[in-house]
């Protein structure tokens, strides 16, 4: 029988190519995002191998719903890949919106947190299953304007490597994927609000994809048991490390 894995944040961006690639591997993937439009249209693309779940994971009772959903269907969830997650404006720390910042932890910390701990100790108790988390570079090189953003990635890196020490002795395996500048998606038009400061991020620069991701993670969950990736960095060779900057009076 195929494998079963549940991926967030499935409607769009690197949750629909996750949710392509897995289903070309062989998984049975069970998609859950909030816009079940979307998801039926990846649904009719995809097939009987691609199951459609209503779920937000900012809300716990929605989350408890569909992992009830997904219990009354399959036995247990063998790759959990925890895709859902945003970033919201570029303002320095001062003038950010606490709206934004909250609901950035909402979804990017809470959201993932109650699924790693509703979905983990049946992975125990099989002793088998992986959990791949998205991170991003943002949780390892601060930027202006990444603060509370980075502060969840960094949360999401550091989570990933606790629960690999929490599982020593286990089969249970557990990935971080940190991308870097990444086009082709709603992240920079959610983040900014505005479609030409969105473009104008990817503008003159060969960016990762969607794609590019969804091959990533297809790879981590495909290597033998016995291998556990624990964190993978991938960046577009356009994009790399500038040094500190010194602020310089007039």
């Amino acid at each position: 029988m195929s494998k079963i894995a549940l991926v967030t944040g499935a409607s769009a961006g690197f949750g629909a190519a996750i949710a392509r690639r897995l289903v070309a591997e062989g998984f049975t993937v069970v998609g859950a995002a909030r816009r079940l439009e979307r998801l039926q249209a990846l649904q009719a693309t995809l097939g009987a191998a691609f199951h459609p779940l209503v779920m937000d994971v900012t809300d716990a009772a929605s989350i408890d719903a569909g992992l009830a959903q997904i219990k009354r269907q399959f036995a247990g969830i063998d790759l959990l890949v925890n895709n859902a997650g945003l970033a919201l404006g570029v303002a320095p720390a001062q003038q950010a919106s606490l709206d934004d910042w909250e609901r950035m932890i909402a979804t990017n910390v809470l959201g993932l947190t109650r699924l790693v701990h509703a979905v983990l100790p049946g992975m125990v108790e099989r002793n088998q299953g992986h959990i791949v988390n998205l991170g991003s570079v943002a949780g390892s090189h601060p930027y202006p304007g990444g603060n509370v953003y980075g502060a969840t990635k960094a949360f999401v890196r550091q989570l990933s490597l606790n629960l690999r020490a929490d599982l020593f002795g286990t089969q249970v395996r557990v990935t971080n994927i940190e991308p870097g500048l990444c086009g082709g998606t709603e992240f920079s038009l959610v983040r900014l609000k505005d479609a030409d400061r969105a473009a104008a991020v990817y503008e003159g620069a060969d960016a990762l994809t969607a794609d590019d991701i969804a091959d990533t993670v297809a790879w981590v969950a495909t290597r033998p048991g016995r291998v556990n990736i624990n964190t993978l960095e991938v960046m577009p060779v356009c994009q790399s490390f500038a040094g500190m900057k010194v602020h310089r009076d007039a």
